[in-house]
């Protein structure tokens, strides 16, 4: 297929941020239902007692809207093919991360470089988690924002381009893939001379991301809380690194061009 300048560019960096991906009246309606669950009050900073708190999956309206709008929907069949992903009818994980006024800056305990694994969660060590050449189970990686997200506010942090890395290190493992513990024994030092790019924007910024991008979460050093959700598009079908060059989507050919 031919590729225009947008998959050429999510083949090279490993994302795309797509601004005003969903609407503002959707990400604060969704904040609102996050706020109330946080156990925090938005008005009253004394009660942010704890660097991050983690929401799960949520079914909501404003969730799945904000994941099933036009132009997302027109950005997954371009880099994962039309009729290849399904549509999101949830959106999580949630780390919402906070401002700890009595502790600026304070570790919150899970900022390190790392891939999302995507197979194998039956295993009860999260280190037994895999992910495979193929990328099973996963077509991307997703950043929503809901809530607007500066440098200082602990955005995710991205190494430009080293999901070919990734892919690299997946290659000669074939199907059965690598362990979360086998692919972070070295600290993912082969990645380690990629470009740093920060994760922020406005929200209903999206960062569609290819399932092999090494990122890393950070602590906060701002003064508002950061919303943000980093759910996978989940693939209808499996990748395949087999098809015709016509049929091969951004996702793919990103992985057969690091390994070839």
């Amino acid at each position: 297929m031919p590729y225009d300048t947008r998959a050429e560019q999510f083949m090279r960096d490993g994302f795309l941020r797509l601004d005003g991906a969903f609407p503002r009246q959707v990400a604060d309606e969704a904040r609102a239902i996050l706020w109330r669950d946080t156990g925090c009050e938005p008005d009253r900073p004394a009660t942010w007692t704890r660097p991050v708190i983690r929401l799960g999956m949520y079914t909501q309206k404003p969730f799945v809207d904000a994941a099933n709008t036009p132009v997302l929907h027109a950005a997954y069949d371009a880099l994962v093919g039309a009729g290849r992903w399904l549509p999101p009818g949830a959106l999580g994980t949630f780390p919402v991360r906070f401002p700890t006024p009595d502790n600026p800056g304070a570790d919150p305990g899970d900022a390190g470089w790392h891939v999302d694994v995507s197979f194998d969660f039956d295993k009860p060590d999260f280190m037994d988690w895999r992910a495979n050449v193929a990328s099973r189970g996963r077509a991307l990686l997703m950043l929503f924002l809901f809530s607007d997200v500066g440098d200082d506010d602990a955005p995710t942090r991205i190494r430009v381009g080293s999901h070919q890395d990734i892919a690299r290190l997946l290659g000669p493992a074939g199907e059965a893939g690598l362990t979360l513990r086998q692919l972070a024994a070295n600290g993912f030092a082969e990645s380690a001379h990629r470009r740093e790019v920060l994760a922020t924007g406005e929200a209903g910024t999206v960062y569609l991301c290819h399932p092999f991008l090494v990122h890393s979460a950070q602590p906060h050093r701002g003064t508002r809380p950061r919303f943000m959700a980093q759910p996978p598009l989940l693939p209808r079908e499996p990748l395949s690194l087999a098809r015709l060059p016509e049929d091969t989507s951004p996702v793919e050919e990103a992985i057969r061009r690091a390994v070839t």
